[in-house]
């Protein structure tokens, strides 16, 4: 491939991921643009680098991307937008979030086992903020759903992955 050719390439990456109306999967991007899986990760490495010290970033979780403003704009842009301030989480939100991120996917059930409380409100509230959502079934009695985390949870904490939280 001529180095013309991964410019192109980058900018149709780019392109995708600007009109995207969220995450997009690299195999997708591969097959929308009909490219390898590992020509569409070398023209995101090459637009990570690009991006660097910029008012855009790539955030990724698994094999999924999208193309964000950085976290430290987040002030300005809600300005500009108009937006509210977000709404502060409760403690009992940020510990249940937490055993979310560093166990997911998670039961209800264990959640409650961990916390040692009720946690349907909680989890109502992260929910409806958009910060987890609900990734399945477990394979036990009552078949109970399974929480993760959401690219809204690492927007809302300024991580570019699930890789970035801090070791326990």
């Amino acid at each position: 491939m001529k180095d013309d050719d991964i410019i192109s390439l980058v900018a149709q990456v780019e392109s995708l991921l600007f009109v995207a109306d969220g995450p997009v999967s690299v195999g997708r991007l591969a097959e929308a643009l009909e490219v390898t899986a590992g020509q569409i990760e070398r023209a995101l490495a090459d637009l990570e680098a690009a991006y660097d010290g910029r008012g855009l970033r790539l955030q990724r979780a698994g094999s999924r991307v999208q193309l964000i403003t950085v976290p430290q704009a987040a002030s300005v842009v809600k300005r500009f937008l108009g937006l509210a301030a977000r709404t502060r989480l409760s403690r009992a939100a940020l510990e249940t979030l937490a055993i979310i991120a560093y166990r997911q996917p998670i039961t209800r059930p264990v959640i409650e086992l961990i916390r040692g409380v009720g946690s349907d409100s909680v989890l109502r509230t992260l929910l409806s903020a958009g910060l987890i959502e609900g990734v399945g079934r477990a394979p036990t009695v009552g078949r109970p759903i399974l929480y993760a985390t959401t690219f809204e949870f690492l927007q809302h904490f300024g991580l570019r992955s699930m890789d970035e939280l801090p070791p326990l």
